[in-house]
């Protein structure tokens, strides 16, 4: 049975705001319903359901009614809006819309949560320490944090994640504790892994293998933090995949398991032709699902620089506003817009209004190609980062 401490009573009493009362609801709900004992502090929040394309009106109302009286009581970040909240008229953002994202975004605001809207807020100032409770919605972002640095949490839904922080406590379940934590089965890799591109594939075929059990990966001599968003990214879209242990590259905290499958070059091979349609016609290129770092925009400025981006083709590099405000200071954001492609802050192409604009998408992302195609629409071809500039560009 869930056990409260009087400051929680009070929430959930309504003594404290009817937001918090709210939320609190949502929490202890979740909580009986998963069998938590007790409540926990985060330190820390990532909201997802903040694209008014996904919201629309009933999920905007939600959002002004916590936000009469709501306050965020830790740091809370979020998730990707639907456009670029300062340069949304030059990427094709009607009017409607760009006034419905900003009433979702003022609500945020009111409550006192960092409108910083990134599918990577550990790189623009939420990172959590290891072994760190926190509740974070967004499910890339939650394989990385309970992977890669190791602090704790469940794949919040975007509810859940608001209450929260309007709280300041999670329900102690699932991933928050030690046997939950452990890895169930055993991938030896055997093929060389070279670019963002091939641990998204090997992300799909693991999470379309392993579905929401924690593997244990071997086999990986290095990875980059873009390689582990890259991978983070796809476990999760195809598996539901919100933690894995990939050894001598995440911290060791499981036992091994004893049975092992093995991936291959083949396996890599066939997760690719899977997402290439053979007629698919390239008028899209996007790059930054996840959030591009600001290694990725240096790389790609320079690729660009002196270029010119061909007619009928649309080029987003998708990033955090932070990073994109360095990407200006560096000079990255004046090559990039110069060659006639878009450095594209606070949004991505997998929740902008994107329907209807385009038919075919390149990308080195393995989660941008399952939501184009289920979501826009759109055919998809995947490569690397240097193919998907290359094949922009005169």
């Amino acid at each position: 049975m869930l056990e409260l401490k009087p400051e929680e009573k009070a929430m959930l009493e309504g003594r404290q705001g009817k937001a918090t009362r709210k939320a609190m609801e949502i929490i202890t709900l979740l909580g009986e319903i998963y069998g938590a004992k007790r409540l926990i502090p985060v330190s820390s929040v990532q909201i997802a359901g903040v694209s008014y394309d996904n919201l629309g009106e009933p999920g905007l109302e939600f959002l002004s009614d916590m936000a009469v009286d709501g306050k965020a009581r830790v740091l809370t970040t979020l998730n990707p809006a639907g456009m670029d909240l300062e340069e949304w008229q030059k990427h094709g953002i009607n009017a409607d819309f760009a006034r419905n994202q900003q009433r979702v975004i003022d609500a945020f605001a009111k409550m006192g949560v960092m409108t910083t809207c990134t599918c990577t807020p550990y790189l623009v100032g939420n990172l959590p320490h290891f072994g760190e409770h926190v509740a974070w919605a967004e499910s890339s972002a939650v394989c990385f944090a309970n992977s890669v640095i190791g602090a704790r949490t469940n794949r919040e839904g975007g509810p859940s994640a608001l209450a929260a922080s309007l709280t300041g406590v999670t329900a102690e379940y699932g991933l928050h504790l030690d046997e939950n934590r452990v890895a169930e089965v055993k991938y030896d890799v055997r093929t060389r892994l070279k670019t963002t591109d091939d641990f998204g594939l090997l992300g799909q075929v693991i999470g379309e293998r392993t579905k929401q059990a924690i593997p244990y990966i071997t086999g990986i001599s290095h990875a980059t933090t873009e390689d582990l968003m890259s991978f983070s990214a796809s476990v999760a879209t195809y598996g539901g995949v919100a933690m894995f242990h990939m050894e001598d590259i995440t911290p060791r905290t499981t036992t091994v398991p004893e049975k092992v499958q093995i991936i291959t070059q083949e396996d890599l091979s066939n997760a690719r032709r899977a997402l290439d349609d053979k007629d698919a016609v390239i008028d899209f290129i996007s790059i930054g699902c996840p959030h591009a770092s600001i290694d990725e925009i240096s790389h790609i400025a320079n690729m660009l620089d002196g270029k010119r981006v061909k007619k009928g083709k649309t080029v987003w590099i998708t990033t955090a506003r932070p990073t994109k405000d360095l990407a200006v200071r560096m000079g990255y954001y004046d090559k990039i817009e110069k060659a006639g492609a878009f450095l594209v802050s606070d949004a991505c192409c997998a929740v902008a209004p994107l329907k209807g604009r385009f038919t075919g998408l390149m990308t080195d992302s393995a989660k941008a190609c399952f939501y184009a195609r289920g979501k826009n629409k759109f055919k998809t071809e995947i490569r690397t980062i240097d193919e998907c500039i290359r094949e922009a560009v005169v």
